[in-house]
């Protein structure tokens, strides 16, 4: 096979990853929203084989954190720097989005019920109003990728520029109006949706509090890797807008970690 061929069978296969791991992203991304509202799915949060509780907290809790490790360690760039030395630069972000869909496969499978009930709403209006602000905390979440790039954020982009045989550009650092008002849209509308719900189970407050917890600190390793990417341009973003909540402002300062973003990106 000749050089030229190889590079076009490359950048196929690569869109082709690509492609399948975005359908696969679609799938998971919609079976979570039924999964956490008990709603039109075979296997949901409240629904299975119930266990005893302490065991049903402990294979919970490491599914949870299984997840958090995953994102926390491919999502920081001295990985990426060494995993694109394995893998093809262009499918660094599908392979990240793959391993985060196999996690969540695995948490839908492994799901331990905890259904004895926190709270119930009876009140059929009240109950409908909390459906309707975590159905908007979803729209929320889809909405805040495609205010910044969508199809970058999930490896579509990526591989479509490599089947062109373009170089990928990063989007680059914007605020788009939704991100004016909080730096971390996205997640805010996770925890809308994953609060609001009339009947709250165990389970469902073990899966909310936990990934509340993460919420907040992979927002923090996030940040302190934007900043040492963006340099003093980010640090006058964070002071001028709050973290998830309109209005409130909670933050550390990492003065230390400034650095000037390298023009190279």
């Amino acid at each position: 096979m000749t050089p030229q061929a190889y590079g076009r069978v490359h950048r196929i296969a690569c869109f082709a990853y690509g492609t399948a791991v975005y359908v696969l992203f679609l799938g998971t991304f919609t079976y979570t929203i039924g999964f956490v509202a008990n709603f039109l799915v075979p296997k949901s949060i409240d629904s299975g084989t119930i266990s005893p509780v302490g065991f049903s907290i402990l294979v919970n809790a490491l599914l949870l954190s299984l997840f958090a490790v995953q994102h926390a360690i491919m999502a920081r760039p001295w990985f990426k720097a060494r995993w694109t030395k394995v893998i093809p630069t262009a499918v660094e972000r599908s392979t990240f989005v793959l391993a985060t869909c196999c996690v969540l496969i695995l948490m839908f499978w492994q799901w331990r019920p905890m259904p004895s009930v926190i709270w119930n709403v009876t009140s059929e209006p009240f109950a409908t109003a909390l459906r309707a602000i975590s159905a908007a905390g979803w729209l929320l979440v889809l909405y805040s990728t495609f205010c910044i790039d969508h199809f970058d954020l999930f490896g579509l982009r990526q591989v479509v520029l490599h089947l062109r045989g373009k170089e990928y550009t990063h989007p680059g650092f914007a605020t788009p109006r939704l991100y004016r008002m909080v730096r971390n849209p996205l997640m805010l509308g996770f925890l809308i949706a994953f609060w609001s719900t009339p009947t709250m189970s165990q389970g469902h407050l073990l899966f909310a509090l936990l990934v509340t917890g993460y919420v907040f600190v992979g927002v923090n390793l996030e940040e302190r890797d934007l900043l040492k990417t963006l340099g003093p341009g980010y640090e006058a973003y964070r002071a001028r807008t709050p973290m998830l909540i309109p209005g409130i402002k909670l933050q550390k300062r990492y003065e230390t970690d400034v650095v000037p973003a390298d023009p190279a990106g």
